[in-house]
């Protein structure tokens, strides 16, 4: 290779240039040494400048790429990673080179740093290549002749005073601009480094002293850092895909062509893409996904909806998606903000028929009880009587006077003592005590009922509403997809499969209206719910038809974006949003959207105290007046006792006795 001034450059010097540039900016870097000539002169000084431990790898097309990627990624536990990539001039195995590195991954990795040294020529189709596409730190020296490089000012002097050699052999510098002017990427000239300078460490010092300005120039200070790289992305516009989930996004269709771009509305993902936009310096295109679907696996490996299209790289960035473990295969993610919670929706409790009111003081397991101590009783009474009367010949009491009298004890109205000794006696004695409290605890009880309306029990978890009977489930089609439905489908418990299975997918008018028609509970996120409530089914006392569950449960880990794999910006975007939470202003920004959107909606909709559907008149009253509705369970046993006396009586006609 021919330098300016036609010196035939020295490789050594090569070698102790890219050392210079290792050592100020690649210091502490796991390193790998890459060529396309091994046999090349140069690549030989710079292998002999670099430091022990330096991985070495040749490109050829019957190399493995995977041998590359343990290479340069083996080691998980490594914070810096360097590529050196030395392009032979005359060699045609450049772009098989780039191609190899396009495999390994190396677009997944944009903190990795590279540093390429070729020919001036290469410059723009190296810098640009498609493996590089997400790569902060890229830099090119290019080794070329430039007889008309510029001196900067007192700088002609110095090198007159300095050997011939050691002015003759220039370098030119570019870095990879991730975006440059108009927000695309390009390559920008950094500044031209002599490197016949390094020649020894005599003329180094000696360069020092005379003046500052090679110093720099030989150092490489001027290079940009991550952050200042990132900050001003000089309007670059970015593609985003969305669903509508409000709070968390929201927007109006323009069209209603799949895909059509959307005009964005107040929410809260809205509002951190126009902070991050204002602070990096962006703009943004949004669209609806075609699908309008989060996104699933297929067989091919291929996903669809929004995470698919982050897959193709179609779009930069998504909004409202939820990570998985599966999905971070493909894309990266950025948390926001906290998963909204899974709750169930139901009618409101109703009041419990008032038929039963008499009944409902004890439970059914009391009750059950309560008949067979009584009938126990009076059999145990009868049968002492009758042991008596065979070891007196007394007389003895029959088994329907028995059980009369336990009946008749029980309602605080008992007939004659039938007992004729003293162990009869006793007996009949502690039923009375036990009569007692049966008696007192049924009385307290029912008027604690009859005061206080029972009403139905409330359904709090999916457990309560696989044991209801006669009851179905369902949710919103556009909201149950993606990870929630991932989540239910992978569950192991038999009251998980059931409700993923007999789950009905509604639009969100059918399925409020099948609530309203009874036995039928929605499973939807907490947030979305609470605004529909608010905004079309609360009246202007505050009263709603609906009961949302105490019980609440988590199917997501977070909410966030999905960022396409290898985007540089994200560790910027993650950082600024972890000042914005700590600020507070993620629970802050949740309020106002959700505040906003209800004023707004009961505006448009001029809700009246009729909107609640007639359902205010089964509240409490502070008071409580008892009337037939109330007491009519005792006009029932009435005639069912009736009823009873009167088959008795055809039994005693029409039977023999």
């Amino acid at each position: 290779m021919r330098l300016s001034g036609g010196a035939e450059p020295s490789e050594e010097q090569v070698g102790v240039m890219v050392r210079q540039v290792v050592a100020h900016h690649l210091p502490t870097c796991h390193l790998m040494l890459m060529t396309t000539s091994p046999h090349s002169p140069v690549f030989a000084a710079i292998r002999r400048h670099m430091r022990s431990g330096v991985a070495v790898v040749v490109s050829s097309p019957d190399q493995h790429h995977h041998h590359i990627e343990e290479a340069l990624f083996g080691d998980s536990a490594l914070a810096c990673r360097g590529l050196i990539l030395h392009l032979h001039e005359g060699s045609n195995n450049d772009t098989d080179a780039l191609r190899m590195l396009e495999r390994t991954g190396l677009w997944k990795r944009p903190e990795t740093k590279v540093l390429v040294v070729g020919g001036s020529a290469r410059v723009k189709g190296v810098l640009l290549h498609s493996s590089l596409r997400n790569t902060v730190h890229g830099v090119y020296l290019a080794l070329h002749q430039d007889p008309a490089a510029s001196i900067a000012p007192g700088e002609a002097a110095i090198r007159r005073s300095l050997p011939y050699s050691a002015v003759s052999q220039e370098v030119s510098v570019y870095r990879r601009c991730l975006y440059c002017s108009g927000g695309d990427a390009g390559v920008s000239f950094v500044h031209r480094w002599n490197i016949s300078l390094l020649a020894g460490r005599q003329n180094y010092t000696k360069i020092a002293s005379l003046h500052p300005y090679l110093l720099n120039e030989m150092s490489l200070h001027s290079l940009p850092r991550t952050a200042e790289s990132l900050r001003d992305m000089n309007g670059h516009k970015f593609r985003v895909t969305t669903l509508p989930n409000f709070p968390y996004t929201d927007y109006r269709r323009e069209s209603g062509e799949p895909g059509a771009a959307v005009t964005p509305l107040d929410s809260l993902n809205g509002r951190f893409l126009d902070t991050f936009a204002a602070f990096f310096n962006f703009t943004y295109v949004m669209r609806e996904n075609p699908t309008r679907s989060f996104g699933y696996l297929g067989a091919d490996g291929q996903y669809s909806g929004m995470v698919g299209e982050l897959q193709r790289e179609e779009v930069e960035l998504c909004m409202i998606l939820a990570p998985t473990a599966a999905r971070f295969e493909v894309i990266d993610y950025l948390r926001l903000e906290p998963a909204d919670t899974l709750v169930i929706l139901s009618l409101k409790p109703t009041l419990l028929p008032a038929h039963l009111s008499l009944l409902r003081p004890f439970t059914t397991s009391l009750w059950i009880a309560l008949v067979a101590c009584m009938v126990a009783w009076g059999l145990v009474l009868w049968l002492l009587q009758r042991a008596w009367r065979l070891l007196t010949q007394d007389f003895d009491i029959t088994l329907p006077t028995a059980l009369t009298y336990s009946w008749g004890a029980l309602l605080e109205k008992p007939p004659d003592d039938p007992s004729i000794n003293t162990s009869g006696q006793v007996l009949v004695g502690w039923w009375l005590v036990f009569c007692l409290i049966i008696s007192t605890g049924f009385k307290s009880s029912l008027i604690a009922h009859l005061t206080v309306q029972g009403r139905s029990r409330t359904l709090e978890s999916l457990q309560d509403l696989v044991e209801a009977d006669s009851w179905r489930w369902g949710s919103e089609k556009n909201l149950f997809n993606g990870a929630p439905v991932d989540f239910f489908r992978k569950q192991k418990s038999p009251v998980m499969k059931k409700i993923y299975g007999e789950m009905e997918l509604l639009d969100l008018e059918a399925v409020m209206n099948k609530i309203l028609d009874g036995r039928f509970s929605l499973i939807i996120f907490k947030k979305f719910i609470q605004i529909l409530i608010a905004s079309k089914y609360t009246d202007s006392y505050g009263q709603t038809p609906f009961y949302m569950s105490r019980e609440e449960f988590n199917v997501l880990a977070c909410l966030g974006w999905g960022i396409r794999l290898g985007a540089p910006y994200l560790s910027e975007f993650v950082r600024v949003h972890a000042h914005l939470e700590d600020a507070g202003v993620v629970p802050l920004w949740t309020e106002e959207v959700i505040a906003r959107r209800v004023k707004e909606n009961r505006e448009a909709a001029r809700l009246d105290q009729d909107t609640g559907q007639g359902f205010s008149a089964q509240e409490d009253e502070n008071e409580v007046v008892l009337g037939l509705d109330h007491l009519q369970g005792a006009f029932y046993l009435l005639f069912l006792g009736s009823c009873v006396a009167m088959v008795t009586l055809l039994l005693e006609i029409f039977l023999p006795p």
